[in-house]
């Protein structure tokens, strides 16, 4: 059976394909510009189970979330909410994103901002630096063996924190393989798409101790938060459940501090 995975990345390889810029220009830019915000740090800075708010307009399995939504605004209430980092989708053709949604996340808060897109490139690294990055994201099933580890490399060289997003307990050896030292776990089977709420927890105890955890998707609530802080997770990542709710900063101050709100 075919992942929903699979046709996005290829959409992006052919992109990727098509990109004749010159990478020794891209690097030579990323070099020039400001230095990022600390993103790992963040989590791990954070009291208790930090929080990282998505900035999302729709997804492949839900379709519209929240069309109309004006980036700035959302991310100023994540982080007027207790928010540790901001995470931006910026695929536009299949979750309606743009790098501008991330720049002007950026510019509106003082947060850190992670770019949720689908890395295949090195150029995609180094563009995730150009429009404000402060991390990219690198999901291993997308990426060959010889790939991730040299992405994971290249992020740091330009000065961005790489989240290596893995989904089972073969995808959590390629990423401690390449080097990986904030590892995101991803609920969501590629299939499917169905939420394994015990995933997380299963593949908590294969992440050492050195390692920034990130628990992703399938997070609705304070409970969610609460049991997968007790699993060892520094920090969770929390998109549809913040941006469809009535008042995104409410629902962030909700995670921290294990409040439920009508």
């Amino acid at each position: 059976m075919a992942r929903y995975l699979d046709g996005i990345v290829a959409a992006h390889r052919a992109a990727a394909a098509s990109d004749d810029r010159s990478f020794t220009s891209l690097l030579e830019a990323a070099a020039e510009a400001p230095p990022a915000r600390p993103f790992a740090a963040a989590l791990r800075g954070d009291d208790g189970v930090a929080v990282i708010a998505e900035i999302k307009r729709r997804s492949p399995s839900r379709g519209e979330l929240a069309p109309g939504l004006v980036a700035a605004d959302v991310a100023r209430s994540y982080q007027a909410g207790g928010a540790a980092a901001l995470s931006v989708l910026t695929d536009v053709e299949f979750f309606g994103g743009s790098p501008s949604d991330l720049a002007d996340a950026r510019a509106a808060t003082s947060l850190p901002v992670l770019r949720k897109d689908f890395t295949v490139d090195r150029r995609d690294v180094v563009d995730a630096r150009l429009m404000g990055a402060d991390a990219v994201l690198l999901i291993v099933a997308a990426l060959g063996d010889d790939e991730l580890p040299a992405l994971v490399a290249l992020a740091g060289e330009v000065g961005l924190d790489a989240l290596v997003e893995v989904h089972d307990e073969a995808e959590v050896g390629r990423a401690l393989a390449a080097g990986a030292t904030l590892v995101g776990v991803n609920q969501r089977d590629l299939t499917t798409f169905v939420v394994d709420a015990d995933r997380a927890q299963r593949l908590a105890t294969r992440l050492p101790p050195d390692v920034v955890r990130v628990a992703e998707s399938g997070i609705g609530g304070p409970h969610d938060v609460a049991r997968l802080g007790d699993a060892g997770y520094d920090a969770v990542l929390v998109g549809e459940w913040l941006v469809t709710s009535a008042d995104p900063g409410a629902a962030v101050r909700s995670l921290r501090h294990g409040i439920v709100r009508a």
